[in-house]
């Protein structure tokens, strides 16, 4: 039994956070990923919490891929990048349109060599169109797309960006997809092609209230329109405990199942809450009544059985570490322990894909040094002999940032 991706061999340019957590995406499929750093290395090194010279930042999107480097603006490095992609199934990068063409590593060189090679680019608003030379980083891009905005409404206009960088993990998500699409072609009519995908036109792809933003029509008041999530409710529990019921305490049916658990009918008669108009009016009265009665419930626990007839879900707001901890977490393999390359272990988040006859999937390997690899990888591949190596290592060709007490 192996891995989905393996055979698959993935040339990685891409730094920061929308191209590697792709990349690890294809690795913990099973793909061989050789990640190229340029000198000065992917600016996630340098973040901070560090262990052996490693930062952990830096271990979550890299554990399990190869790594060279060398100096891109060097007509031998590039020669020696074109081999390498001539020996891999896909390209991908994510620099600013036009970057890897100036380098002479865009994709019409890159398919002069190798045809069917499989080239995905990821850039802020796409590799053409008016916006095409726009830097763009995720908070930028959830202010131009309607996120932050959608999301300080709901709060009042509170304005704030998010913590969570949702345009690049985002769009990881649908370049890999679109590579496996990609592949699958390739697979069917040995055609290559270039895939390129916007961080911009991926948060209008995942938002799913956008069809509503859109809408021109008369806007019904007797419904909930777009489900609005926003006014779930987060409510305290007897133990202090803070705990989310998923459904719309308005919405027409969500409503009476409440009211149904709460054990209070009488308040489908109340006047403030007759019918959604009025609910909604009376919103913040409606949701206090219910958090005045979830406080005489014991614990989350026995919330969720309460709720668990009315097929109403609830779940307890927990940090990431105190759910990483749980028994779910610990049954479901949802940590996974990495090398610190100093004798110790890191804790990352594993893939969260399960697959019945390819057991093989998760992060596996551990994180490498800048250029950790370049003998290995420019040997096995193109063949190179230790004198030439020694010579593009004394010439600034290669490049590499090895701790002397790396194991």
């Amino acid at each position: 039994m192996t891995a989905p991706l393996a055979g698959i061999r993935v040339l990685d340019f891409t730094r920061v956070l929308s191209g590697p957590h792709c990349t690890r995406m294809l690795a913990d499929l099973g793909a061989e990923v050789i990640k190229v750093e340029p000198p000065a290395g992917d600016m996630t090194r340098f973040s901070h919490p560090r262990i052996n010279s490693l930062s952990t930042y830096f271990i979550q999107q890299n554990a399990g891929k190869a790594n060279i480097s060398m100096d891109f603006t060097r007509p031998e490095a590039v020669e020696l990048l074109l081999s390498l992609a001539q020996k891999c199934d896909v390209v991908i990068e994510n620099f600013r349109p036009g970057v890897m063409e100036r380098n002479g590593l865009g994709y019409e060189a890159v398919a002069a060599r190798n045809p069917s090679v499989v080239y995905a680019s990821i850039s802020g608003y796409g590799v053409d169109g008016p916006w095409v030379h726009r830097r763009a980083y995720a908070p930028v891009v959830g202010a131009e797309t309607g996120l932050t905005k959608s999301q300080g409404d709901a709060r009042g206009g509170q304005y704030a960006n998010d913590p969570h960088s949702h345009g690049d993990v985002y769009t990881s998500l649908e370049t890999c997809s679109g590579i496996l699409a990609a592949l699958l072609h390739r697979e069917r009519t040995g055609q290559g092609q270039w895939v390129d995908v916007s961080m911009a036109q991926t948060l209008l792809y995942v938002n799913e209230h956008l069809h509503d933003q859109l809408w021109d029509g008369e806007a019904d008041p007797a419904v909930i329109r777009s489900f609005r999530p926003g006014d779930y409710l987060v409510m305290e529990v007897a133990t202090g405990e803070s705990i989310v019921i998923s459904g719309h305490p308005a919405e027409r049916g969500t409503f009476d199942r409440f009211c149904s658990a709460m054990g209070r009918p009488e308040l489908s008669t109340d006047p403030r809450f007759v019918d959604i108009p009025t609910r909604m009016a009376h919103l913040s009265e409606l949701k206090a009544e219910i958090s005045a009665w979830a406080l005489t419930i014991k614990d989350p626990v026995h919330m969720e059985e309460i709720m668990a007839p009315y097929e109403l879900a609830v779940g307890v707001l927990r940090s990431a570490r105190e759910i990483c901890d749980t028994d779910w977490a610990e049954a479901r393999d949802v940590v996974a322990s990495v090398s610190d390359r100093g004798g110790g272990q890191v804790r990352i988040p594993n893939a969260p894909w399960r697959f019945s006859n390819s057991p093989e999937v998760g992060v596996r390997g551990e994180p490498r040094y800048r250029g950790e690899d370049n003998q290995r990888v420019l040997t096995e591949l193109l063949g190179l002999t230790p004198e030439e190596i020694a010579r593009l290592n004394a010439d600034g060709v290669l490049s590499q940032r090895v701790p002397d007490n790396a194991i």
